[in-house]
């Protein structure tokens, strides 16, 4: 008799749910925002996108076929490690390389945006094990890699104009998306930046190819959601604290100290505080394992991301996710799901 134990990554749920389909279901749900990013930004956000794509994938692939001797005997057994890999592929380098395009500006260069993917894939995916081992979001991590290497601070005009009156030195300014749209002590008004209705559309908006049409993440979020690839409330957890969070730190700047939705809107619908809430913050590798603990990683990395713009005036989700995943281990020693199936005893009567 066979006694083989196999050992494989958790969680082990019997499910009729793969790892590939629940990417599928990921690449579906972000296709609105990449299709809205080509139509705001042009064929050069199409070029980021299919660079990052690529480059993702061919990584991975090269990885597995060296790892798996594909070259040894003069690539002898080259086919039967192509097939091999096709057969174990899951469509998450597709995502990652998804994900960072969409996080990127449409002006970034190719040889960036090749870099960043490669450093994504072969080391913060497959040197630490590839799908489910990695510590931190691979695509954050490209990000915030590319950040301190390639200094991409700037960032393309839409183009397609904005609806309402916007204040022109934000639309024309070569700083970053947030630089005129969050509160400032010598802005006491909201009235100058753009309306809620452009930030929501993304018409007029300087940012990432992804993270400027919001409609275009709903979308995504609501495909999610029926799926249960997300669960529904983590998103609206995230933004709900964010924007709250939010409004505490830059509010007072404002000469009505209500809580009124026109200062809070404009801090939930700048930047890239949406797709990462649908996206990034609740992916299953690197986001804590139980109820309490999600719940606990979802608010402290709200208020995190919220303080930290405030206080840089920088589009910080990269760096915030990074930071919160590091805590993920702790956060699950500290909030221990209880085991499956387990029932607690009853005190005996005196």
């Amino acid at each position: 008799m066979d006694n083989t134990i196999v050992i494989s990554t958790p969680p082990h749920v019997k499910s009729k749910k793969t790892t590939r389909g629940i990417m599928i279901d990921v690449c579906i749900a972000l296709a609105p925002a990449a299709i809205a990013g080509i139509v705001f930004f042009g064929l050069t956000a199409l070029m980021v996108e299919l660079v990052a794509v690529a480059a993702c994938v061919a990584t991975e692939f090269v990885w597995f076929f060296i790892a798996n001797k594909g070259f040894a005997a003069k690539c002898k057994n080259a086919g039967k490690v192509c097939a091999g890999w096709w057969k174990q592929f899951d469509f998450t380098s597709v995502v990652t390389g998804l994900i960072l395009a969409l996080i990127l500006p449409s002006t970034t260069k190719w040889y960036e945006i090749l870099i960043g993917s490669i450093f994504s894939i072969a080391v913060v995916k497959m040197l630490f094990g590839g799908t489910g081992k990695n510590l931190v979001n691979p695509a954050a991590a490209g990000r915030g890699f590319m950040f301190l290497s390639f200094a991409i601070t700037t960032y393309a005009a839409c183009k397609i104009g904005a609806i309402g009156t916007v204040d022109s030195s934000f639309v024309n300014s070569d700083a970053t998306n947030l630089s005129g749209l969050l509160p400032s002590a010598d802005k006491v008004t909201p009235k100058s930046y753009l309306g809620v209705l452009d930030l929501f559309l993304g018409t007029g908006v300087k940012g990432c190819i992804g993270e400027t049409c919001k409609a275009a993440l709903l979308v995504g979020y609501v495909y999610l959601a029926v799926r249960q690839v997300v669960k529904w409330w983590q998103p609206l957890l995230f933004i709900a604290v964010f924007g709250l969070a939010a409004w505490l730190a830059g509010g007072f700047y404002y000469e009505k100290y209500t809580l009124d939705a026109a200062l809070i809107l404009p801090n939930i619908l700048s930047g890239g505080v949406l797709f990462a809430a649908i996206f990034m913050f609740p992916d299953y590798v690197t986001s804590p394992k139980g109820v309490y603990g999600q719940i606990f990683y979802l608010c402290v990395s709200a208020v995190a991301l919220a303080v930290l713009r405030y206080l840089t005036n920088l589009e910080v989700a990269s760096f915030v996710i990074l930071l919160m995943n590091l805590f993920v281990p702790l956060i699950d020693r500290a909030f221990i799901r209880k085991p499956f199936g387990y029932v607690k005893a009853k005190k005996e009567g005196k």
